[in-house]
């Protein structure tokens, strides 16, 4: 009987679909194992495919090539430690989301998920069947379990492996941050620790994926709930493992701790991951952005740079009329700050000409909004040219408070692929700032020191789509708006839950029809860095035609 076991754990990033990439990452980590004497060498769920591959699992050809992918690792990785890998499996007309156990050059054995995750952003019921709780497996005399994922937010599939035998548990994650998430983690799998008597490996993948981000965090905790290993988030990493068998008990070694950064940082990071992820897994190797002078693209231009340095950032002032000078020195003082390119295209004449392609047919009507979007979708049209001529991706700069109201225009400063910012209310831009530029970390690419001027900060918001205009004159100030779509939104409250917090019941009326009326402009938007439970998307799917409204 076994007294000893080495675990490798790959907490790496996987591209979905990219069957073939996330093979050789596989092999690699294997590698690293195999020559630092691992038994084990685990990596996350569904790492073969990349998670969350959503409708993609249920093409018959894209599961059919996962599955021959993991048994041809098996074949390759014969002569060393065992393998476990996060793939799909099909028994018969039933797809299920596995982890594969490979040894000698075959599968060994497979873990078949039970709890299926049907809330926020996944709908693992409409992919997947329903695995059998299952005992454990053996490796080299000792019986692990691997709970996937959700299986090990609930107590029976972990306590049926402890009845069955089971000596440690592998728990195998893909598991997206949002704030506060690895407390939320920590505090489940201490749970299943303390009921079980056993130690437990919670293994999380890194990586941005469309709107997600993985951001790794992986630890090991010992019976009781101690920590023995905690990896860093939103980095790529392989640690290796140690256990020990004691009085007829596992335990690990003490190894690798390294400490979790506080919310903002942690936001900032899965911004600038995200982003990175995305430009990388799309082949998108630049990125350009309007930069007005305000605190939105002074931000959204803060993150590119760091996600991709500055020589892959160009930033675009668009002045009209209405733009003052205060912004255009600013625009230019954040672009110069982060070294990233700075162009200036005025759109006075090409706003002049539609003016005047538009006239007759406008003849005798007053100037009203539709004037002033013209300028946004000239804007986005000349932003969207340099994208198409230069091989560019375009950012939007909207904040959470904005694409919540519809404070925005369709097809003009909303046209883009990627927003960073999007889940990141209008309030926490401004602490984002601040804190950017009192703080950098070894992961950005962009310089040191404070990159956005405090005059950028400290301003009045405004479009400047029309003299002296104010976003307050539209809008109730950030901070009460951004407090009223907190009870809406993140706490699915209705207006008198915002009454009842002190808030003015013509505000909270206002800003619901505005979310409800904007949903159709969200159903447009470009994808964004999920920072919350409630961001827009996929965790928050409300129907465009909807006349409901609080009484």
């Amino acid at each position: 009987m076994a007294d000893r076991l080495r675990m490798t754990l790959a907490q790496l990033d996987p591209i979905v679909g990219d069957l073939r990439g996330n093979a050789d990452k596989a092999r690699a980590a294997w590698a690293q194992g195999r020559d630092a004497g691992a038994d084990l060498v685990a990596l996350p769920e569904m790492f073969v495919t990349g998670y969350n591959p959503q409708d993609l699992t249920l093409k018959p050809a894209f599961h059919a090539a996962a599955i021959e992918t993991v048994e041809q690792l098996a074949r390759d990785c014969a002569d060393g430690p065992a393998l476990a890998i996060g793939g799909p499996w099909v028994e018969g007309t039933r797809l299920y989301n596995a982890y594969h156990i490979c040894s000698g050059g075959a599968v060994v054995a497979r873990v078949l998920k039970h709890h299926l995750p049907n809330e926020l952003v996944f709908d693992e019921v409409r992919i997947f069947d329903s695995g059998p709780v299952t005992g454990p497996y053996a490796l080299g005399g000792v019986r692990i379990g691997s709970p996937i994922c959700e299986d090990a937010w609930h107590d029976d599939v972990t306590e049926t492996l402890a009845e069955t035998a089971a000596e440690i548990l592998l728990v195998p994650n893909g598991s997206p941050y949002y704030r506060g998430k690895q407390d939320v983690r920590l505090n489940h799998m201490v749970a299943r620790v303390v009921e079980t008597g056993l130690p437990l490996v919670y293994l999380n993948m890194t990586g941005g994926q469309d709107d997600q981000v993985f951001d790794g965090g992986s630890f090991v905790l010992n019976p009781g709930g101690r920590v023995a290993v905690q990896l860093p988030v939103f980095e790529d990493c392989i640690a290796h493992v140690d256990f020990t068998r004691t009085d007829d008990r596992w335990r690990a070694e003490p190894g690798d701790f390294t400490p979790h950064p506080d919310a903002w940082e942690q936001d900032y990071a899965a911004m600038v991951q995200s982003l990175r992820g995305y430009c990388r897994k799309t082949g998108f190797g630049k990125v350009l952005l309007g930069l007005s002078g305000g605190v939105d693209s002074a931000l959204v231009a803060a993150i590119a740079v760091d996600a991709l340095g500055a020589d892959n950032v160009r930033c675009v002032m668009l002045p009209s009329e209405y733009t003052s000078s205060a912004s255009l020195d600013d625009a230019k003082a954040v672009a110069q700050a982060l070294g990233c390119r700075y162009d200036y295209v005025p759109i006075t004449q090409g706003r002049a000409a539609i003016t005047a392609t538009l006239a007759p047919l406008f003849e005798g009507l007053p100037e009203d909004l539709t004037e002033e979007n013209l300028q946004s979708r000239l804007r986005g049209l000349l932003l969207m040219a340099l994208s198409n001529k230069f091989g560019e991706m375009l950012l939007t700069t909207g904040n959470k408070s904005e694409v919540a109201v519809g404070y925005a225009t369709i097809y003009g400063d909303m046209a883009g692929g990627y927003n960073p910012i999007k889940d990141l209310y209008k309030t926490r831009v401004f602490e984002t700032c601040r804190w950017r530029n009192a703080n950098h970390r070894h992961w950005m690419l962009g310089p040191d020191g404070p990159v956005m001027p405090d005059s950028v900060i400290d301003k009045p918001p405004s479009a400047e789509l029309r003299a002296d205009q104010k976003d307050s004159d539209s809008l109730p100030d950030y901070p009460v708006l951004d407090a009223i779509l907190t009870i809406l939104v993140d706490r699915d409250g209705d207006v008198a839950d915002c009454v009842d917090a002190g808030y003015a019941e013509a505000d909270a009326r206002k800003v619901e029809s505005l979310l409800y009326v904007s949903e159709y402009k969200r159903f447009q938007s470009a994808p964004g860095t999920r920072l919350t439970r409630r961001a827009f998307w996929l965790d928050r799917r409300y129907p465009i035609v909807n006349r409901w409204r609080s009484r």
